[in-house]
């Protein structure tokens, strides 16, 4: 619709894009929610938007769609996919200079001529070329944190299939990397082909495309292949440890055994001919003289000779946090009031949460000027007397270029967590624009702090050293951001900020109460970074967090 510029369909666009926004935040299954008539509970959807989400659930299409699509050149949704272009800028290259796909993109830039294009310029036509390469590096995986709702769905369906006794996901997903490929699903139980006919059977599938005794694969409905594989449960833990991965892990970990004595596949460990390990994992690793060594640390970045010395910490667990620091309400742009927030955040057993949203100067997400600010202190001080939870007024405040604040003084003394972000200039290296931030005593916490956007923007140069060097000298808390798209700081960063006794806070950046579950990505990102309970500041209590944020 906003390729062809129908001006008048200018609100049915936003709506759009704001339940697009909403249903990529959700964990629930949207079939479910459409059999119990609850669409509507979604953020921003009306009737119009679920009768269209219940045709698809129906169909597999949706038919306004699909007339519309007719009308657009076939090349429009590859080149809508690379970061940096928009439907306007799409169109503006198709009509002016018979763009159609990335190839001949590449050559109008290497060209000049969309440089010479009104409305871009060198700078955009270099942002896109690196658009161009951004997406190219993707490979075709999918984010982490777009593909983990549906697979917690599929393995709580398998877990109900009364053949089914274990189910665990296994690979890049277990691992979470933050991009996954396929994948795989582990079982055990008592009749193989009642399990993959059950599976087979399932509303998510689309198509199969293999099927054996063993292992099936199969399509969802939006294309993502999952494997489902079969092991005898004297074999689990040894199946389950090959199929994790990652691939130098494991080759680490052959060459570690085979130094030893040791033989190692898929069907067991093997001391000789005779097997040490193959039930559980925790054996498996155990029969090497080795500590279990967690899923998400098997990267092969020294996990493996510190299992091998017993130095692999008690990492943090989900069950340690205690509030969420860095979420956003209606107040600016968020699709959830406080109260839904708050309640939503109490639901997850939450002592606290604090409504961090954006400061003035973002007018484009309807930034707080100072009178908003103290209207909405009034609306958290009431909710504060009637709700099970503990409200904190929070600021994502912007961090101007000089590495001032977007509030004076008076009014970062009245916030209970100052959040402070950038959101602008982020080819320049940002380093000296943080630490100033990060002198000024108001601030508590630098949010995402590299600026990464994963898959459409890189992030900004940063000499992390001063970074984290100025952070313990400061006590300033860095923000490990749970946002699928961000995840941020990145995992090997944390590990190198926890050796300069760092700390952090592991935030959602939550634009919806149904977005909240995201902090189950945050606690896995900041254990691939080695991160303890003792390391993150909202696993305290709130009055202990109360005399560490001052």
């Amino acid at each position: 619709m906003e390729f062809l510029g129908d001006l008048k369909d200018k609100f049915r666009i936003r709506a759009y894009q704001n339940v697009s926004l909403a249903l990529n935040d959700i964990s629930e299954d949207l079939a479910k929610m459409a059999a119990e008539k609850r669409l509507k509970e979604i953020p921003g959807v009306g009737q119009g938007i679920a009768d269209k989400i219940e045709e698809y659930i129906k169909m597999g299409h949706v038919k306004e769609y699909e007339l519309l699509k007719k009308t657009i050149p076939k090349g429009f949704f590859e080149l809508l996919a690379i970061p940096f272009l928009g439907p306007k800028k799409v169109k503006a290259l198709h009509d002016e200079l018979q763009i159609k796909n990335v190839e001949d993109l590449k050559k109008a830039i290497e060209s000049g001529a969309v440089a010479k294009l009104a409305g871009f310029g060198e700078k955009s036509a270099q942002k896109i070329m690196e658009g161009i390469g951004i997406k190219a590096e993707s490979k075709g995986r999918r984010l982490l944190g777009e593909v983990y709702p549906q697979v917690e769905e599929i393995v709580r369906g398998l877990e109900k299939c009364k053949y089914v006794s274990k189910v665990v996901p296994a690979g890049s997903f277990r691992r979470c990397e933050e991009t996954v490929g396929d994948i795989d699903i582990l079982v055990t139980g008592k009749d193989n082909k009642k399990i993959m006919e059950y599976f087979e059977k399932q509303s998510y599938v689309d198509k199969t495309l293999a099927k054996g005794d063993t292992k099936t694969s199969i399509l969802t409905r939006d294309g993502l292949q999952v494997d489902l594989r079969v092991v005898a449960p004297s074999q689990f833990g040894s199946a389950l440890q090959y199929f994790t991965g990652s691939k130098m892990h494991n080759v680490h970990l052959r060459t570690f055994a085979k130094n030893r004595g040791f033989k190692l596949s898929e069907y067991g460990f093997f001391k000789g001919e005779k097997l040490v390990g193959s039930k559980t994992e925790e054996e498996c690793y155990g029969s090497l003289g080795m500590q279990y060594v967690p899923p998400e640390l098997r990267t092969d970045t020294g996990e493996i000779e510190a299992a091998y010395r017993k130095e692999i910490p008690e990492l943090l667990e989900l069950k340690d946090i205690k509030g969420d620091l860095h979420v956003h309400s209606t107040w600016s742009d968020g699709a959830s009031t406080i109260r839904e927030m708050a309640m939503a955040a109490h639901a997850r057993g939450y002592e606290y949460i604090a409504i961090s949203d954006h400061s003035p100067r973002l007018t484009v997400v309807n930034g707080l000027s100072i009178a908003r600010l103290k209207e909405k202190k009034k609306e958290i001080d009431k909710l504060n007397d009637e709700l099970p939870i503990k409200i904190l007024l929070g600021s994502e405040v912007d961090i101007l270029e000089n590495g001032d604040l977007d509030y004076p003084k008076e009014i970062l003394t009245m916030l209970d967590i100052v959040v402070a972000s950038i959101h602008s200039r982020f080819q320049q290296d940002n380093t000296e624009r943080l630490m100033v931030a990060m002198e000024n005593p108001y601030v508590q916490i630098i949010g995402h702090p590299s600026g990464r956007l994963i898959g459409e923007r890189k992030a900004y140069p940063l000499d992390y050293e001063k970074l984290f060097k100025k952070s313990s000298g400061t006590g300033t808390i860095l923000e490990i951001n749970s946002h699928y798209k961000r995840l941020d700081l990145q995992d090997s960063y944390i590990r190198e900020a926890k050796r300069y006794q760092c700390k952090f806070a592991i935030n959602t950046d939550s634009h919806s109460d149904k977005s909240l579950w995201m902090m189950e990505l945050g606690v896995s990102w900041a254990r691939r970074g080695w991160a303890e309970k003792e390391d993150v500041i909202n696993t305290l209590s709130l009055d202990k967090l109360k005399k560490a944020l001052k």
